[in-house]
């Protein structure tokens, strides 16, 4: 038995290499940015150059057209401000099954109700307790030299607690000096007429805005992606609502400090009770911020018309401090968004400084609006990233 013969190996061809795939290109010489790029490949530098000058003086012009519109975009910025603060009235009538049209008439009807009523019987009475704290003010400070505390400050600080207050009689004893404090005469007339123009022009765009509402949301939500229109919605009608009960709780507890302040004065037989009264309401109207600074201003004019008064209010104003911090507030701002206490503060401070009492009262809500932004959409578009 023969074994079979074996078939040899057929040869393999040998695999030419790959060439490389960039085998053209130099691959020691790194990319160039984009950016750079673009600038290297200009041929023109002087109209680089106009085009970059050109867009500065645009933005000087826009910046200086924004300082002279200054007062109409506080204006806008304050009916805004006031519709937001209405609206949750005018849906709370919508719920009880009330048309728009008619919840609008029936706030604002209300809302002018009540800015009657303070015109006609706040106002001339604050004017007349202005006038005579003003002819007043020499007497109180010489009823003040002669009363126990002056006499305590005296012995214990010495001279320049009697030398201060002299120089501040004289000071005040002066009319011209009253005249150029308020700016004088004409420069009153002419604020006070500014002031009341400038409120009609906020009570009218008020009623448009509050009217237009939700079309004025409507054409913000199609300025925004149509897959992002969900978010913007949601996160739009959560600051809105957030803005509106801010305001509106503002607004209420200034008027609970108001009314504290008028019931201590009357009680305690001081002067000025409706006088200050108002100024509690303007101050106490900042958030964190207004109360103590009121319950300085408050205590101190009760000081130099009755000493005693004067501690009396200024306990039973601390204890409204308390009362109103953790059982007021907390009832009231139900429907607003937390904002730190510090954040409150800075905010206060920051919109004062800017643009007056409106930028301390609208910096709470334009944090808070800040804030939710930051929580919603920054703080998840960084955690999606891995």
């Amino acid at each position: 038995m023969t074994d079979a013969p074996q078939t040899p190996p057929t040869p393999t061809a040998a695999v030419p290499a790959t060439a490389p795939e960039t085998a053209g290109s130099d691959a020691t010489s790194p990319d160039l940015p984009t950016g750079f790029a673009r600038w290297r490949a200009l041929s023109n530098p002087f109209g680089v150059g106009f085009s970059l000058t050109l867009g500065g003086l645009v933005a000087l012009v826009l910046g200086l057209a924004i300082g002279n519109l200054s007062t109409v975009i506080i204006y806008i910025a304050f009916a805004l401000f006031v519709a937001l603060g209405l609206d949750p009235a005018v849906r709370m009538l919508e719920r009880r099954k009330v048309a728009r049209g008619w919840s609008i008439v029936i706030v604002y009807g209300a809302f002018a109700l009540v800015l009657t009523a303070v015109l006609l019987l706040i106002i001339p009475t604050v004017i007349a307790q202005v006038a005579q704290f003003i002819q007043d003010i020499p007497s109180i400070v010489a009823n003040f030299q002669q009363s126990n505390v002056y006499t305590w400050l005296e012995s214990t600080f010495g001279d320049p607690i009697e030398s201060l207050t002299n120089e501040v009689l004289k000071f005040l004893s002066d009319p011209g000096n009253i005249a150029t404090i308020g700016g004088g005469v004409l420069q009153v007339v002419f604020g006070v007429g500014t002031a009341i123009s400038g409120g009609i022009i906020v009570i009218v765009l008020s009623l448009y805005f509050l009217a237009s509402l939700d079309a004025m949301k409507q054409g913000l939500y199609r300025l925004a992606p149509a897959r992002s229109r969900a978010k913007v919605s949601s996160l739009t009608e959560e600051i809105t609502e957030s803005i509106g009960g801010y305001l509106m709780g503002m607004v209420m507890l200034a008027f609970f400090n108001a009314t504290f302040t008028l019931i201590m004065y009357l009680i305690l037989g001081l002067q000025f009770a409706a006088l200050m009264a108002v100024v509690a309401f303007c101050i106490t109207i900042i958030p964190l911020v207004g109360p103590v600074l009121f319950w300085i201003i408050g205590s101190c004019v009760a000081l130099l018309l009755n000493p005693v008064a004067a501690l009396i209010f200024a306990l039973a104003y601390l204890t409204y401090m308390q009362i109103e911090a953790y059982v007021l507030t907390p009832r009231v701002m139900n429907k607003a968004v937390a904002v730190p206490g510090s954040l409150v503060v800075i905010g206060a401070l920051v919109g004062g400084t800017l643009l007056g009492l409106l930028g301390a009262l609208i910096a709470v809500p334009v944090t808070a609006s800040i804030l939710l932004i930051i929580k919603q959409v920054v703080i998840p578009h960084q955690d999606a990233k891995i």
